[in-house]
């Protein structure tokens, strides 16, 4: 089961807006605002690589007020 970590920029004021959307998308199990280069980090679980691009591609990305993403995957092993 792939985890990834999203680091996600927003738009200047809608950084609670994008937060309180993330947090509610399929396969988020956890997303924090934060202080530093980015707004919003976000915890993805997913059954399959597949749908973790997806989640980052359709579901994340395509939010309004979304600046850009950042996604690392972890290695597990």
């Amino acid at each position: 089961m792939p985890i990834a970590y999203v680091m996600i920029n927003t738009e200047v004021g809608t950084m609670e807006k994008v937060h309180e959307a993330i947090k509610k998308i399929n396969g988020v199990t956890e997303a924090y605002m934060v202080y530093g280069i980015y707004d919003i980090i976000a915890k993805i679980n997913a059954e399959t690589m597949e749908r973790l691009k997806e989640i980052v591609t359709w579901d994340i990305r395509r939010l309004e007020s979304v600046r850009s993403t950042i996604t690392m995957v972890v290695i597990e092993g």
